[in-house]
């Protein structure tokens, strides 16, 4: 019985305080709405995909697993080369792109497909033409190194990337509902903090259950005013 009556008091508190709750909310939705919208970047994203092959046995034409499986091993390494500072330094050479290795690197995520032999490549840029020429590029780079590694040449392109016509982030109503429930909450906890701190008598109710004292009765406190009426 006793939580069912507090359960109603944290009702009538939320029902009394409903004004900040939508102030907060309100204020929280408008300041992501703005972030979002204005003053974040649209960051887009493209992929190109590779695929590493290993040389044939010699005098036939068929591929055989073990030779499958040192493709993969091999698109890992390959993978990591890709990420270098060499490779990506002559991306950056051919784009004129300023800051180089440092920059591009953060722009790149290269995972090698599960028991395959591709490697997908993907650039994440706030320009979707220069991450298209980036992900376009940085095969030709990475060949190019390989052979004066390796001296092999067992890498083909599948797809190339395509300009991105949509940005991948920010995602601006997902980042206004998380804000709106942030902001639920956070007003919930000045709510209810408001309240604890509140220590004054409200109701005779209060008296009987904060001072732990019986109620004898209640006395009205009403002021009538009469229309017309004269001063004293």
């Amino acid at each position: 019985m006793e939580e069912t009556i507090d359960l109603k008091e944290y009702f009538l508190i939320i029902k009394k305080k409903a004004w900040i709750i939508a102030l907060i909310t309100s204020m929280a939705m408008l300041a992501s709405g703005i972030i979002s919208f204005f003053v974040l970047s649209p960051v887009y994203q493209t992929k190109t995909t590779l695929i590493v092959n290993s040389d044939k046995a010699p005098g036939t034409d068929v591929i055989t697993g073990d030779q499958i499986s040192v493709s993969q091993k091999l698109a890992v390494t390959y993978g990591e080369i890709i990420k270098s500072k060499t490779v990506l330094d002559e991306v950056a050479n051919q784009l004129k792109i300023k800051g180089g290795y440092s920059k591009l690197e953060k722009k790149l995520t290269v995972s090698p497909l599960a028991d395959t032999q591709i490697l997908e490549i993907s650039v994440e840029d706030t320009n979707p033409q220069r991450a298209a020429d980036i992900a376009n590029t940085i095969p030709t780079a990475f060949t190019k190194e390989v052979k004066r590694i390796t001296k092999a040449n067992n890498v083909e392109v599948i797809d190339k990337a395509i300009v991105p016509k949509s940005p991948i982030k920010p995602n601006k109503v997902m980042n206004i509902m998380i804000s709106a429930v942030l902001g639920i909450m956070a007003s919930l906890f000045v709510i209810f903090l408001l309240e604890y701190m509140d220590n004054k008598i409200k109701s005779p109710q209060d008296i009987e259950k904060h001072l732990g004292l019986p109620l004898l009765g209640v006395i009205p406190n009403e002021r009538k005013v009469r229309k017309g009426g004269k001063r004293r």
